[in-house]
């Protein structure tokens, strides 16, 4: 089989390779050059196979990293975004190898980030951090380990003390249960939920 053309696309990145006369497939200029592809180039099957590999490889890289222009993500959202676009397995992995290798994928980076702007803009507690960090896929390792630290009391006494204001036309025992109930949904630990109305509920 010969290559007899090599045309660029309206996209300037690509090119479309014309073997024995006949369009047959797609590729990166990128691909183009790495493999050397000229016209009147002699290729077989195999040789082919090489190179649509590695043009799907580079698809899956430029995905990535288009997706991770945005904000960090996790392995997991990556993973997910890479199967949801049609990648094989193998495709997946080799690309957060060099994702990994560039350091631009780091769960333990990820989750430190999260956690800080979490505590901070959000006023959330550890257990709906713990929570939304392992749905993004985050290992209960690093989850334990960046939480470690986490003294969520003073958090916590600072958003009752501002909820508290909202609960002044009920009872003692209705701004109990209301207001355990919102340091709840924000994800306090029950021991810390109690000191916290202790606190504030004589």
């Amino acid at each position: 089989m010969i290559i007899t053309k090599i045309q660029p696309q309206k996209n300037d990145k690509r090119v479309s390779i014309y073997i024995d006369g006949e369009f047959a497939f797609g590729l990166m200029v990128e691909t183009q050059y790495k493999y050397n592809l000229n016209e009147g180039m002699d290729i077989d099957n195999n040789f082919i196979e090489t190179v649509l590999l590695e043009e799907e490889q580079l698809k899956a890289k430029s995905i990535a990293l288009n997706f991770l222009a945005h904000r960090k993500r996790t392995e997991k959202e990556i993973t997910d975004k890479l199967k949801e676009k049609g990648f094989e397995e193998s495709i997946v992995d080799k690309t957060l190898v060099y994702l990994k290798n560039y350091g631009l994928v780091d769960d333990k980076d990820y989750a430190n980030s999260f956690v800080k702007d979490k505590v901070k803009l959000n006023k959330h507690g550890p257990q709906r951090i713990k929570y939304d960090l392992y749905r993004k896929g985050v290992s209960q390792e690093i989850i334990k380990e960046v939480l470690m630290e986490d003294n969520e009391y003073p958090r916590a006494l600072e958003l009752a003390k501002k909820k508290m204001s909202s609960y002044r036309n009920d009872d003692r025992d209705k701004i109990y249960r209301k207001l355990g109930g919102f340091l709840q949904r924000r994800g306090y630990s029950y021991d810390c939920i109690s000191k916290v109305l202790k606190e504030l509920i004589k």
